[in-house]
Formats: C-alpha cells, structure tokens, sequence
C-alpha cells in the first residue's frame, strides 16, 4: 500500500509539474516586449482633428501618438476596457476555452488636434506597459476632413465576415486603386461581434483589423491551389464609417452557452419585457442581456452621432459627400419549414411548450416605418442644410431594398405571429407572416429618399453584387460580393419560401419591382453566353469604388482561380444622373 501511495503522489506531482509548465509557455514573463494587437486607424475627422484608435491586450500606463513634422507633437490617448469580448470553443486560436470566458483587449484613442484641412501628416503610436517597455506602430499619415472640392476615392464594401475571399478582395482594393480616402462599410463586419479573436487574431488568417491594415496572412484554396493574400493598409491612414448589420448584433448574455448560440439567441426588447421582469433600478442593461446589444460594435469604433440614435444611425459630411447611416437590419432566420426549425415562417415544434425558447421570426432590431423615431430623424436630417447642399447624396445601410439574393425575402417588416391550438388550448403551431404591402423601407423609406434628391442607396446582406435604378434616376448598388455568396436567385434558382401562407412570397428575380441592370463594360456571362445582370461567384470578388472627382462608382472583380491574372472593372455609372 506504501509503494502504491508513493507512485500515485509521484504520479500527482509530475502532472502538477507539467501543468506549471503549460502555463508558463503559454503566459509570457512580465519583462518580454509588449505588442500592439493591431495597426491604429482613423475616426470621426473634424476640420481641425481626427481620432486615433488602437488595442493592446495589456492596460498599459501611457498611450500616446506621436504626430507633425518629425514627429514633434504628442496626443495622449484614454483607454477603456472593451466589456464583452470573449472566446469560447468555437474560437479559432491556440488553447481555447471550452466556455466563453472573457478576453480583457484595452482600447486607446487620442484625438489628433490643430490639423490642416488638405494637408496630410506623419503619426505613430505608442503603447507603454508597466515595466516600462514600449511597443510603437509603424509611421502612417493621417488628415483632417476634406475639403468639399477634393477628390476622394471611397471603398464602397460589406458582409466581410472572415469569409474566404475576403483578403483578396482587399488586397486587390490596394494594388488598384492605391491609398483610399474613405471606407464605407455597410454592415457584417465580423461573424460573432463578442467573439474578440474574429476582430483581431482569429488563427485562420483573415480577421477584421489585419484585412484592413494589411497584415492578413488567409491562404486562399481555388482548384488545388492555395495562394497567401494580406488585405491591404487601408484604414491607418482613411477614416472608417460603418453600418450595423445583423452579424453585429448579440442575443441573449449567458456564461455557458456558445458565443454563436448567443448570437442567434436575439428577440424582441417587448417580448424580453412580457417573458421576464426586469428589475427597475437596471432595467436598459438588464433588457439588452434578456433581448439583443450592439455593445461590442459601438465600443470598437467612434462614428458620428444623432441625437436620437447615437452611433447606431447618423449623418456625417465627408468632403462634399453626405453620408447617411440607418440601422435597418434584423435578426436572420433560416427559411427552413422542417419540424425543427427556429426559422423565419415558424418555430420548431420541440420549442412549442416554451416561449422563451421562440426564436419570433426575422424581428426588426431598430424600428425604421413611417412615424417610429429613426424615420422622423431621417426626414428632419433630409431636409437639412447639410444634406441638401451636398453634391452628393448617398445613403447607406445593410437591408437590401432590392436585389437578387436570398434576403431579400421576406418583406422588411414585423412579423405577424400566428398560432394554432388544440381543444385544451395546447400551441399545435406557431407560423410568421410578412406582409408585403407593410414593406417598411419599400413603403416608407425608399419615396422619403426619392423625394429628397438621394443619389446613391448602398447596402449589402445577400453576398452578391447587382445594381439598379429607379423611374427617378436613383441607383442602387448592392456590392457585398467578398467572401462567399448565397447565390442570385434567377429563373430555375429559386428561393425557400412557403406555399399555403396568407402572404407571397417571391421565388425569383427582384420581388420590388426594379429590373437589374446589366453590367455596362465588361459583364459575366452565363453558359448560354448572354451578359448576367449580376455577380454571385465563389471565385470571382468584387468592390466598388465611389470616385467623388469625377462622380463615378466603378465595380471591379478579381478570379481567384488565376492569381497573376488582372483586375477587371467591369461597370461604371455617374452618381449624377439622379
């Protein structure tokens, strides 16, 4: 019995051994050289400023920016803690969590101030952690606003999402066009906005920041072949404003369930309200942690700000573009009618008995129809001096109005619970209905934009690229075609829809009314060889760039089936026509 105690403390010992090992190669010694997590970025310009952000996983005690000739001026930066992100199983990094478990990334921004408007100077940061030791970017340049008469080159893209072209996409942004002046990114800028390895490090090569910084290292698989692409270094050195999309928004909190459980786990702040009973004296947090939050996302970026919306939908003037931003997006449901599913026409029969387990169908995150407080801001700021002095007007947000793709479908609108029951009132049956006459941005926001001289309506959410325009010459371009796509759903390609509900839905084509316009310079064509009015390839990526010189979107594509071959622009049209 002595030999067999002494073996098992043996055997305790030596494992407790290895555990001390793990840990210390896996935690690095306080003295070893911090790093920055990403590259810094620009935001919210002002005439005379702009703001300078970046993450470090470590508090640090001084965060600062070194700007001007030689570098001679200093900005010091306030830091804050980033209050969800986490990585859990699902997480593609070294040693994962098996629950999500929180990941501490401080955040630094400093505001960059006595600027020229026009004039472009050096920067570089700087991060300090408490030993003393220092990590510093490279040198980037940064501007103030533009003036109203420069020329800029606008990145006009969406839906990123890690998704396996992405990278290329970006890169080829670089080599064509050079240094951009602007992004406008129009919503799903990662897949699980909490999940905090998908922004910076995600282990597969094609996270957010190193996309748009040029540090990416995502190896591109096409036919056998696997090429290496980096993004480019976009956002250094030109401001970035985005949409929230429905892959920026959180579901339901919780400390044991996946991070993509909790992502797909969004419904109704009013249903949250009738399910639970919030405390009174917590009432806001409580409900965003029972319904849906978009604190991850507004904590990441500094954007203009409305009065009624904050960050979530705004105005801003970039040069002589004004920019409006909505939150028009909502949860996605599959379209699947099988027994089991959480989708968007029912919900899955397992879930019956218990309504906190209903998904509610496609619910809207932030109301948008005629007389809700986001329509009301959107006719005062289209009848602003601002917007109606600018020469070009261009709204952005992440629901298509029109298009070709899968979402599209249903109507943008609140869906119609339906629910059957039996003699002993048991639910049999829970079905959504989407009315399309109650179309919130058909009905409601698409006339507001028309009557207001709106020029451009850009947005993304299908995967795809096609653009059309309207009896009254406004364009609308869905250029969301970077990673993978969901397809366009013409003639024989038709969409999941159900068959014997009150409401049509429709299978093919734009069920809005517009026809999709054909490619002007160098289409794709099918395999009868007739020009396809739209791009829904896996292999072929596409971005578009506003050129505000000369009033022109321009969309590009690249195969990456043929590495070393050109970048092909392939439609042009004048934002001026309208």
């Amino acid at each position: 019995m002595a030999r067999r105690s002494l073996s098992s403390l043996a055997v305790l010992v030596f494992i407790a051994l290895a555990a001390i090992a793990v840990l210390l190669t896996r935690q690095p010694p306080m003295n070893s050289a911090p790093k920055l997590l990403t590259d810094p970025f620009l935001q919210l310009p002002t005439e005379t400023s702009v703001r300078v952000v970046w993450f470090t996983e470590f508090p640090g005690t001084e965060h600062t920016v070194a700007y001007g000739e030689g570098l001679n001026r200093t900005a010091s930066a306030t830091t804050t803690l980033l209050s969800r992100t986490r990585e859990d199983h699902k997480s593609h990094i070294e040693d994962a969590p098996v629950e999500p478990t929180r990941r501490k990334i401080w955040r630094h921004e400093a505001e960059v101030t006595g600027l020229t408007s026009g004039i472009r100077v050096s920067y570089r940061v700087t991060s300090r952690q408490e030993d003393g030791q220092a990590a510093s970017s490279e040198q980037f340049s940064l501007a103030p606003l533009p003036p109203p008469e420069t020329p800029l080159k606008i990145l006009l893209t969406s839906d990123h999402q890690l998704k396996p072209m992405t990278t290329a996409n970006l890169q080829k942004v670089g080599e064509t066009v050079g240094q951009v002046d602007g992004v406008f990114f129009a919503g799903d800028l990662v897949n699980v906005a909490d999940r905090a390895s998908e922004w910076f490090d995600d282990k597969r090569g094609g996270a957010f920041f190193p996309s748009l910084q040029g540090y990416a290292t995502y190896a591109l698989e096409q036919e056998g072949v696997k090429t290496s692409y980096s993004g480019a270094p976009l956002i250094q050195s030109a401001p970035l404003f985005t949409a929230i999309g429905n892959h920026d928004v959180m579901g339901r909190f919780s400390t044991e369930s996946s991070l993509s459980a909790q992502f797909s786990d969004a419904i109704p702040r009013s249903v949250a309200k009738q399910l639970y009973s919030p405390p009174q004296s917590q009432q806001k947090e409580w409900l965003k942690n029972h319904s849906f939050n978009t604190d991850t996302y507004n904590e990441m970026f500094t954007l203009p700000q409305s009065n009624t919306g904050g960050e979530n939908y705004y105005a801003v003037t970039f040069g002589n573009v004004r920019l409006i931003v909505l939150y028009a997006t909502n949860i996605w449901r599959t379209p699947s009618l099988e027994s089991d599913a959480r989708g968007k026409y029912r919900e899955a029969e397992a879930d019956l008995p218990e309504p906190k387990k209903w998904g509610y169908g496609q619910h809207i995150f932030e109301p948008l129809h005629r007389g809700s407080t986001q329509y009301r801001w959107l006719e005062a700021e289209l009848n602003s001096p601002e917007f109606q002095q600018a020469k070009y007007k261009v709204v952005m947000f992440h629901h298509p109005p029109h298009s070709l793709g899968s979402n599209v479908v249903p109507p943008y609108t609140d869906p119609v619970q339906k629910i059957d029951r039996d003699a002993e009132n048991n639910t049999t049956a829970v079905r959504y209905e989407y009315p399309q006459a109650k179309d919130y941005i058909i009905r409601d926001v698409v006339p507001l934009l028309e009557s207001a001289g709106v020029q451009l309506v850009f947005y993304g959410h299908s995967h795809l690229w096609n653009r059309f325009v309207s009896a009254s010459g406004m364009h609308f371009l869905e250029t969301s075609n970077v990673g993978n796509t969901y397809g366009a759903f013409v003639e024989d390609k038709q969409r999941q829809v159900p068959t014997g509900y009150e409401a049509e839905y429709v299978a093919t084509g734009n069920p809005n009314g517009l026809e999709p316009i054909v490619p002007n310079l160098e289409p794709l064509r099918g395999e009868d060889h007739h020009p396809l009015p739209y791009l829904a390839s896996n292999e072929i990526t596409v971005f578009s760039i506003l050129d505000t010189g000369t009033g022109l979107v321009s969309s590009y594509y690249f195969d990456t089936r043929s590495p070393s071959s050109e970048v092909v622009k392939f439609d042009e049209f004048s934002c001026l026509t309208n």
